[in-house]
């Protein structure tokens, strides 16, 4: 069973919502991957030096060292999750509108989906709930997983 923690709930929860809702939107700061996560506010924007780099701004280097943490994430956790989303959204990092997809498609948003929810599940330790892999007993490299325990079992949350 895998076992995840409330912020990792808590930020499923809220892109779940933004992208059945309409409301995740990776050329909008309040409404991109981060964004949601962190209820539609901008001001995680200031920990990075560009909105899709990964590197951290003066502010966000401080916080980071004083371990103050956002909606319960690191300031480069966030900038992971962000710089993953929007990669996958089909923008180059860091971001810029005009190099991004030309008409953005619901499949961009459900790739950055899958994107950011594998950023958090790597920022958690835990295997990719994405990843249908392990309900299917199998691999990409195409051997058998071989689990113990039912495969349906392994997709129950629980927090921790």
């Amino acid at each position: 069973m895998i076992r995840t923690t409330k912020r990792f709930n808590r930020a499923i929860e809220k892109l779940y919502a933004a992208f059945h809702d309409g409301t995740l939107n990776p050329e909008c700061c309040r409404q991109c991957a981060v964004g949601n996560i962190c209820d539609n506010t901008d001001t995680w924007k200031h920990l990075t030096t560009a909105h899709g780099s990964a590197e951290l701004s003066y502010l966000g280097y401080l916080n980071e060292s004083f371990g103050r943490k956002i909606y319960g994430f690191k300031p480069s956790e966030l900038l992971k999750i962000e710089t993953e989303f929007l990669k996958a959204c089909g923008y180059s990092i860091p971001f810029k509108k005009s190099t991004g997809p030309k008409k953005l498609t619901k499949d961009h948003l459900f790739d950055g989906l899958v994107a950011a929810v594998g950023a958090l599940c790597e920022i958690e330790k835990i295997p990719s709930v994405m990843d249908c892999g392990i309900l299917f007993d199998y691999s990409k490299t195409g051997q058998t997983t071989h689990l113990s325990e039912s495969r349906i079992d392994k997709f129950e949350m629980v927090s921790g």
